[in-house]
């Protein structure tokens, strides 16, 4: 296919000249003698591949026609051609993205050169920019930031049964993204253009929660001044999520159960009987096993909920994640907070791998943004970090000082077996943590994977 080149001169002798010698290069050839002109035949051709523009035309000059294309296609190639006396302009174009510069009278050799290179180089950029949405793709699931096996595993039961209307129950410490969770099966299932409704059981009285539940009429209670309705009937024909459930009273739990078995209820203060069309997913940190037992939770309810049960793991347990986390969270606050972080000190990524965080996922998000906050660099750096990481467990820190023992036989030892039993000792001295191993080795973690597989270990 030949490639398209769209060049943008006021001299009408210089663009027949220079179009000559690109077609005979084998080019598709637009030419324009206005930047009016040209910018007319760039939004009608949308696949241009290069552009090759004059700084100086009566007007809109080169340095501002690549500004307005800019606007209407990121990263376009784009090269301009300069007198000698202007050199100094064009050194200033390119240092506000423009590709690259030719001097006039052009050289038709140089030319071709630089052209295939601005080509080349786009090439390669849109090759990285698809790996990069490959790979996002890959670790991201729903805004669900995972490559751990066990969330891999999930992904993929929620894919399978996000699509029915079967009631699913949540597990998980606090902070694991159980709503998160709840909403990425919403946004899979039938009923994804219809509203999703949430509610946290623990955060109201027995009384304000059902209230909000079901809805209350006027005068049902004090304050009740007029009608309103619950959260089901807000959420009719979409889903309901219903997080910390094993804090609903027993009254309330048996309301819901009639609810979910016959699809009925009535609203505080009504004996008016309502019929509503609605998903429920539910969530808990408890042990709901042992609330049965306890007579804290009512038995039929649970079975009524747990059709699927899903289990998040702690951040604890999936420390490969936490790299793909922190990184996503400077992303975010460096935005938000309009800071310019490029990554994370190796000692810091080192005591985040680390740490056991007990608030998970949402306890590292707040560590991240305190680090931007408090960052006087590019870079967050160990002393970012809050103390209880900074000196979490010093029988857990390794000391960076101190060399493994490497026991070298009589015989000698291959390097290759020496690289084996270095990545297999760290390994051990990590309690297996791939991300530390990594950081500890001064490797790239798929580095480690690839040793890994080579040497067969763990396998």
């Amino acid at each position: 296919m030949k490639r398209k080149i769209l060049v943008v001169d006021d001299q009408i002798n210089t663009l027949k000249v220079i179009s000559a010698n690109l077609e005979d290069e084998g080019y598709n050839v637009f030419t324009a003698q206005s930047a009016q002109e040209a910018l007319q035949l760039f939004e009608s051709h949308k696949d241009i591949d290069v552009v090759l523009a004059d700084l100086k035309m009566p007007g809109v000059d080169g340095l501002e026609l690549y500004h307005k294309m800019s606007a209407i296609e990121v990263d376009i190639p784009y090269v301009i051609m300069t007198a000698h006396g202007t050199i100094e302009s064009a050194v200033e174009a390119v240092k506000e993205g423009v590709t690259n510069y030719l001097i006039k009278p052009v050289n038709y050799h140089e030319l071709s050169i630089v052209l295939e290179k601005a080509i080349h180089e786009k090439n390669i950029s849109e090759e990285l920019a698809e790996l990069r949405r490959e790979v996002r793709e890959k670790d991201y699931f729903h805004e669900i930031i995972g490559v751990d096996p066990k969330m891999q595993e999930i992904f993929e039961i929620i894919r399978t049964v996000a699509p029915t209307d079967v009631p699913i129950l949540i597990k998980g410490e606090t902070g694991t993204g159980k709503e998160l969770l709840a909403r990425a099966i919403h946004s899979l299932s039938r009923r994804h253009d219809r509203p999703m409704i949430c509610i946290n059981s623990a955060a109201l009285t027995d009384s304000l929660l059902e209230a909000e539940l079901f809805g209350h009429v006027k005068g049902a209670f004090t304050g009740a001044i007029a009608n309103k309705r619950g959260r089901l009937e807000t959420a009719n024909k979409g889903t309901l999520f219903l997080d910390e459930i094993g804090h609903m009273s027993l009254n309330l739990q048996t309301k819901l159960l009639r609810f979910l078995q016959e699809g009925t209820f009535e609203p505080v203060g009504s004996e008016d009987t309502r019929k509503v069309d609605v998903r429920v997913i539910t969530a808990t940190n408890r042990d709901l096993e042992e609330d049965i037992s306890a007579g804290r939770f009512l038995g039929d309810l649970l079975y009524r909920i747990e059709v699927i049960s899903i289990t998040l793991p702690p951040l604890r347990e999936r420390r490969d994640d936490i790299s793909l986390l922190v990184n996503h969270f400077i992303t975010y606050f460096g935005k938000k907070y309009e800071r310019k972080i490029e990554g994370v000190h190796p000692e810091a990524i080192e005591a985040l791998a680390n740490y056991d965080w007990p608030g998970n996922v949402r306890e590292l998000e707040n560590c991240i943004a305190r680090a931007i906050i408090l960052s006087k660099g590019r870079h967050i750096v160990l002393k970012n970090l809050p103390e209880r990481i900074i000196n979490y467990g010093d029988h857990a820190q390794i000391d960076r000082d101190k060399k493994f023992d490497l026991t070298i036989p009589d015989e000698g030892i291959s390097i290759r077996e020496m690289e084996r039993e270095l990545i297999e000792k760290t390994l051990q001295k990590c309690n297996g943590n791939k991300t530390l191993t990594a950081t500890c080795l001064r490797i790239s973690r798929k580095a480690l994977y690839e040793k890994m597989e080579r040497y067969k270990i763990g396998m």
